[in-house]
């Protein structure tokens, strides 16, 4: 395949033609201790520790749960922003590979637990497939089908609930098209993509995804070995960099990554934007109007509610960070949802407002390994959004006897986002 195509693949017709219904998917709450924490808000106790100390010994306190048993290991968590910063930024003593521990068991060697040089050379196999022009095909001729579709199915009926209607569909149908896949499999992949998740809470479950996905995708990749496409396995199959090519075993642990990262933090990252928005009349009244504050919008819910609040690391040499010695080999939560409230560095840290001066947060990482799919996540997002506002009118939220409100400790979303609404216009 040549680097024009890879760089500026023609989608397959097939994929990209509208399907009059879609499978219906399992409903995302069916898992319910994939949440880690049955937390509805953990903003005044992260606000606590971080006005106490940046740094603490210890890990995350999850309200509920027993603390985990620490083997002898040191543990230490940081809620300060310059101090989550600083260990994201200092890749060298804070090392990623504390996540083949953590994920590896089930996910396979990803660049999630890798550290350089190996991490830039295996990123940049994969990379390709995420730049500027490649996100602009997808926009234009896949992702604004997708959302159509799942707009189409409830918008006759003046009622939706939005998170199991919206947003936990779409981003795995676009992953799925991109990935060149059957429309029949996608809510496989979105039980495989949860189920993978919540290996913490339920091993057995997460690994028997991993070899599902795993035997899923051998067949995936011997077809397209043999008669490549114009999709991201086939890409993934034929890419090269500096002579390097990435082994099966290697294509099937970036797949699994892909999977949950794509599946699971866009729809909560969308659904934490919509309560935000529908719980702030005023300010979804002026994306309505003006659907170029989309972007800044979604900017400010990830600030505000992350989708994922930690991340992890371990040491790899003694240091010291804001006064506290960290020993070598341990391990580092760094909260990343505490960070995005400091107070020292954001006015107003708890409020939600899309007109506040944009400075930087970290809810896609720091450093070298920021997200690689955050520009997916952010196109999807917007499209998602832009067409809902544009199509719908009067919306607002519509509990019954629902309490729809943000929830979960490690991930974090809407339990339901219920909502009434007059038709604005067909597509």
């Amino acid at each position: 395949m040549s680097s024009k195509e890879l760089m500026d693949p023609e989608p397959e017709p097939s994929r990209l033609q509208h399907a009059a219904s879609f499978p219906e998917p399992f409903d995302p709450f069916e898992l319910t201790d994939t949440v880690l924490g049955d937390v509805r808000d953990p903003y005044p106790m992260l606000a606590k520790l971080r006005r106490e100390a940046s740094v603490h010994e210890g890990p995350l306190p999850i309200p509920g749960a027993a603390e985990p048993p620490r083997r002898g290991i040191p543990q230490f968590t940081v809620y300060g922003h310059d101090e989550v910063t600083q260990v994201l930024r200092n890749h060298g003593v804070f090392s990623s590979s504390i996540y083949h521990d953590v994920v590896g068991m089930v996910m396979g060697r990803t660049i999630l637990e890798m550290d350089e040089p190996e991490h830039r050379l295996k990123r940049a196999l994969v990379s390709p497939a995420f730049r500027n022009r490649v996100l602009a095909r997808w926009e234009t001729e896949l992702v604004g089908s997708v959302v159509d579709g799942l707009i189409d199915r409830f918008a006759g009926n003046g009622r939706a609930d939005l998170v199991r209607e919206l947003l936990f569909d779409f981003p795995v149908q676009v992953i799925a098209r991109v990935l060149g896949l059957p429309i029949e499999d996608y809510p496989r992949f979105q039980r495989w993509s949860i189920e993978l998740l919540s290996v913490a809470a339920n091993f057995e479950r997460g690994a028997a995804a991993s070899r599902s996905l795993a035997e899923y995708f051998a067949t995936v990749l011997d077809e397209r070995r043999v008669s490549p496409s114009h999709d991201l396995i086939s890409d993934l199959a034929t890419t090269e960099v500096d002579g390097e090519r990435l082994d099966d075993q290697e294509i099937f642990a970036f797949l699994r990554l892909l999977l949950p990262a794509g599946v699971e933090t866009t729809y909560r990252a969308s659904g934490n934007l919509l309560f935000g928005l529908l719980t702030h009349p005023d300010q979804l009244e002026a994306v309505r109007r003006d659907p170029s504050l989309v972007p800044q919008a979604f900017e400010e819910a990830l600030r505000w509610e992350p989708p994922l609040t930690i991340l992890l690391r371990v040491s790899t040499a003694d240091i010291e960070l804001d006064g506290v010695r960290i020993p070598a080999g341990s391990h580092i939560g760094v909260c990343i949802a505490a960070a995005n409230r400091d107070e020292a560095r954001y006015q107003d840290p708890d409020g939600f407002d899309i007109f506040r001066d944009p400075r930087q947060h970290v809810s896609f990482g720091f450093g070298v390994h920021m997200c690689l799919g955050m520009h997916l996540a952010r196109m999807e997002t917007r499209v998602a959004i832009s067409k809902l506002l544009e199509r719908i009118d009067e919306v607002q939220l519509d509990p019954g006897d629902l309490d729809p409100h943000i929830h979960g400790m490690a991930f974090r979303s809407p339990t339901a986002l219920p909502v009434k609404f007059s038709l604005t216009r067909s597509r």
